[in-house]
């Protein structure tokens, strides 16, 4: 698996400013020329690939219309028998897709400021011109846009108080300001403050070093939980059965990250179930079943009237043995921390998993709504006890200027976030990478 869906592919080395590949140190402009000229010449080889293909069929379709006439009710019949049988052996609640829902790919766009950004941000990870993919390029544009709220906020103001001369006590005080209102939370302000603080007492920061230094503060301060947590990026585990729980309140875009990981895995060759466990909040079930045939994932399900979760996650984990699934997804139900009985369903759902599924790889991830900012931390810390959180996952960060509860996140709930999202549509999740995340939050252009 080599194109850049995989969600299993390597953590690039967190490199700031000053520390760049040497291809751009040359000439970035350069490197984004040669890297969008491959690009332009791969989408039009493919372009052509795809017109001879469809041209190949048309003539073959009308070659053997009359033999697919004389297919007879026997043999259609068997057909229909065996579809059947591989139904009913899934599970007697699953919702098999018929068709998957094709979705558009990414295409290249026009060689503008966001594309140089970009590609600039790939090969400060270490990537060739000819590794570059249309999909990466794609995912960082929308980073980049996806930011824009809080970006305006955040670093408009700070270059309008760094100016051209080296930064002062005064600045860092406008820099609190600022961090705080981006809901970075008092731990981290104070932790970035604090480095700050003392490299200007070692030496003299002019604008340039010092965003430079910011930028490694706050890209060391997300990066520390999933350092601690010794995986990079979160993938499934090739061999053995993988559960991850989407957990959270409603309304953060839970259901929606489910089917969204779903789709990333099955584009990067990961077999997915997925098991719609919320079975309190009207219409869950239906969603879920609509975000699976997006991305041909089979779904358990069970739509009678408030049916037990867990016994939806015990057919799951059957059907996904059986099948020897790599991903099953469980969607659960949206609670506060104050309904008891809600967060007791969940710890019922993991002892579940516990007895059939002893051996395997367990992540619960919690599902955080930028835009809910100080409030969606102190959810995360009532999660935690009855969740056994492992990861967040931030959503709608292109619907607020609050995308500094990410740092919060890190530095006060001390988790790793795992995926963030930044659109509405199926390819806007993907794994979470301190460096992108940090650059495109302080992204001058």
């Amino acid at each position: 698996m080599t194109n850049s869906d995989n969600i299993s592919s390597q953590s690039s080395d967190q490199i700031v400013s000053g520390n760049n590949n040497d291809s751009i140190d040359d000439d970035p402009l350069e490197w984004a020329r040669q890297a969008y000229a491959a690009l332009k010449a791969k989408q039009d080889s493919e372009k052509e690939l795809v017109d001879d293909t469809e041209t190949n069929i048309e003539v073959a379709a009308i070659r053997d219309n009359s033999l697919s006439k004389e297919v007879d009710s026997e043999s259609q019949d068997s057909e229909d028998y065996e579809n059947n049988l591989y139904s009913n052996n899934i599970s007697e609640h699953a919702n098999i897709p018929v068709k998957k829902i094709e979705e558009e790919d990414p295409r290249l766009g026009d060689f503008d400021d966001t594309f140089t950004w970009s590609a600039e941000i790939l090969a400060a990870q270490g990537k060739k011109v000819n590794d570059v993919s249309i999909e990466e390029i794609d995912w960082l544009g929308r980073l980049r846009r996806g930011l824009e709220k809080t970006r305006q906020g955040f670093v408009t103001g700070l270059l309008e108080k760094l100016g051209d001369d080296p930064l002062t006590p005064e600045v860092l005080d406008e820099l609190e300001t600022l961090l705080l209102r981006a809901d970075a939370g008092v731990t981290a302000t104070d932790q970035v403050l604090d480095a700050l603080r003392k490299k200007m007492n070692e030496e003299v920061l002019d604008p340039d070093q010092g965003l430079s230094f910011l930028k490694k503060q706050l890209c060391d301060l997300v990066e520390e939980p999933i350092s601690k947590s010794n995986i990079d990026i979160l993938k499934p585990e090739k061999g053995r059965l993988n559960i991850w729980l989407l957990v959270g309140v409603n309304g953060v875009g839970k259901t929606t990250t489910l089917g969204k990981l779903a789709n990333l895995a099955v584009r990067s060759g990961y077999s997915a179930l997925i098991a719609a466990a919320d079975t309190f909040r009207a219409a869950a079930v239906q969603q879920v079943q609509v975000w699976g045939q997006r991305s041909g994932v089979s779904v358990i399900a069970n739509n009678s009237t408030n049916a037990d979760p867990a016994a939806v996650v015990f057919d799951a984990i059957g059907a996904a043995k059986s099948k020897s699934i790599d991903l099953l997804l469980v969607d659960t139900a949206g609670r506060l921390q104050t309904k008891h009985n809600l967060m007791e369903e969940l710890q019922k759902v993991r002892r579940i998993i516990g007895r059939l599924a002893p051996d395997a790889q367990v992540e619960s991830l919690l599902v955080l709504d930028a835009s809910q900012g100080q409030n969606g931390l102190r959810q995360a810390m009532a999660f935690a006890k009855a969740a056994a959180l492992t990861g967040v996952v931030i959503t709608k960060l292109d619907g607020t200027s609050r995308g500094g509860v990410a740092l919060a996140v890190s530095s006060e709930a001390n988790l790793p976030i795992r995926f963030i999202g930044a659109g509405e549509g199926i390819r806007d999740l993907r794994p979470f990478k301190s460096f992108e995340f940090v650059e495109a939050l302080l992204a001058r252009r």
